[in-house]
């Protein structure tokens, strides 16, 4: 990307990004045709689900649909734009802080929403602090706890106070849930800020963007139209790439690899993440929340053969805890969990459960769930358990069985920082605390890790929270799944960002269509 903006400063920035993340771009991305960007062009992009819940509020954006299209029609304060995971400034063009509590925002001026009003304080007011409002329902709302209050100071400033410290507020405000919305909207329609303007929006059927020919940043977007649909079946959006009825999709199997790299017309791009699928086992139900159980599940997890079988070596080996190990903070000092069927057994029996009968809900729309569930029901019947594997359609199955039930498989997308993963998934109060665990402990670790400036504290609390979910918590993560996305060989300006498909679900932004390549 040949534009970017002024980095955040050090002083209010505090370790963030995905140190050591790496892409490979398969068999090369073709240098032929256009040497420069060009405007024109239109697009179709399917991924791997979608539901009747899809929405264009970004306080609800829940899916990989979802945050494409929010990225496409609205902007953030700040955003996170390539590889470095490092946040930059965006709608802001200035975001200080002095003690890590009170923050000063100053926005770009001239900015101008799709409906031709312009930005101004009250809308930034009006969308951080309708989080905090029940009736929004709203992904973040326990993040926005931490909000005491977001008042403004003129046309143009903010004051953001929180209750405690968090030196990761620029990487928080990045957010898709954070996106900026024209204020007094009860339900965002859209009218955002964005590189694109919607055209047409059927919740499970399709998205339709057009690009905003007025947009604030200087020659962006490229591509002329876009449109988003979704395929759930792995095969068929593949051959939906190779026939050229689509020209991007996210999941790819690594299975499809070779396919798609033995086409001229397409290539393959493989992104080590901390993506991963995860098995809940929930806490407030029984035979779930017995200990004993869940340490019986964690020792049938066979990782190695997971990894192999299933993601063809594309993927990391896991230990149920969710800082991949390339990332910052990760702990090696929690021992590897190991496929272990005499023990397995032993947990079995000493909490009175050889033999029980219990449903396992899988899909394709978490990536490898159906294939682990397999697994784990193989090596489950050695252990004295009966898992009676049930397999869900992709559509609806985050909104109808996800948490719904004793065990179900989840699917968690990159975070930049540990925080937001610990913050959204496992602290007590986590709107998707998928297990339902809750630990004093950790809870007072993350508190006191936001707002810490010594590195080394900082480190040791997050290892030592790494080690209560792996020892306490109800959730199985067997590996760290590589992205791996396919796009079309004229479809040209992406680069891989590890915090999720369509290079970081913002690819609209510098995306361009070049018909000679």
């Amino acid at each position: 990307m040949s534009e970017t903006w002024p980095s955040l400063s050090r002083r209010n920035l505090i370790g963030t990004g995905l140190v050591g993340a790496s892409a490979l771009a398969l068999g090369g991305c073709g240098s032929g045709g256009t040497s420069r960007p060009r405007q024109g062009g239109t697009i179709r992009l399917a991924a791997h689900a979608a539901s009747t819940s899809d929405t264009l509020d970004p306080a609800k954006g829940g899916t990989a649909l979802d945050y494409v299209r929010q990225f496409m029609l609205y902007n953030g304060l700040t955003c996170i734009e390539d590889a470095s995971l490092q946040p930059r400034l965006s709608l802001a063009q200035s975001l200080d802080s002095d003690d890590l509590i009170t923050w000063h925002v100053d926005l770009k001026r001239g900015i101008r929403f799709h409906d031709g009003s312009e930005l101004t304080s009250e809308d930034v007011v009006f969308s951080l602090m309708r989080h905090k409002d029940p009736a929004v329902g709203s992904k973040v709302s326990t993040l926005l706890d931490q909000f005491v209050s977001a008042k403004t100071d003129g046309r143009y400033g903010v004051t953001i106070v929180l209750n405690l410290p968090n030196a990761d507020v620029p990487n928080l405000l990045a957010m898709s849930h954070m996106l900026i919305v024209k204020a007094g909207q009860a339900h965002p329609d859209g009218n955002g800020t964005g590189p694109f303007r919607l055209v047409d929006f059927k919740p499970s059927v399709r998205t339709l963007v057009k690009r905003n020919p007025e947009y604030w940043i200087p020659d962006r977007p490229k591509l002329d139209r876009i449109e988003l649909i979704a395929i759930p079946d792995e095969t068929s959006r593949v051959n939906a790439l190779l026939s050229g009825d689509v020209h991007m999709i996210n999941a790819v199997s690594p299975r499809s690899v070779s396919r798609i790299e033995a086409s001229p017309a397409v290539r393959a791009v493989v992104t080590r993440s901390s993506l991963y699928t995860n098995l809940i086992m929930s806490q407030d139900s029984l035979p779930t929340g017995n200990p004993d159980f869940v340490q019986a599940v964690k020792l049938m997890l066979d990782r190695p053969l997971m990894n192999r079988a299933i993601f063809r070596d594309f993927a990391t080996i896991a230990n149920d805890q969710p800082i991949a190990p390339f990332q910052p903070y990760y702990n090696p000092d929690v021992a590897q969990t190991t496929l272990d069927l005499d023990k397995a057994r032993w947990h079995v029996r000493r909490a009175g459960l050889t033999g029980v009968r219990l449903p396992l809900y899988c899909s394709t729309a978490a990536e490898g769930s159906v294939d682990m569930a397999s697994i784990l029901q193989e090596f489950g019947s050695q252990a004295g358990l009966n898992f009676a594997v049930n397999r869900m359609p992709a559509d609806g199955y985050y909104s109808t069985h996800w948490m719904r039930h004793p065990m179900t498989f989840g699917n968690c997308n990159p975070r930049p920082t540990a925080d937001l993963i610990f913050s959204q998934f496992f602290a007590s109060d986590a709107n998707w605390n998928e297990s339902g665990w809750h630990n004093e402990r950790f809870d007072k670790l993350l508190i006191e890790a936001r707002g810490t400036r010594d590195e080394a504290l900082r480190g040791q609390m997050y290892g030592e929270m790494q080690r209560i979910v792996h020892d306490k918590c109800g959730i199985g993560i067997p590996v760290f799944i590589s992205l791996i996305d396919g796009y079309d060989r004229r479809l040209k300006g992406i680069e891989a960002v590890p915090l999720g498909g369509y290079m970081g679900y913002r690819f609209g932004e510098y995306a361009w269509w070049d018909e000679d390549a």
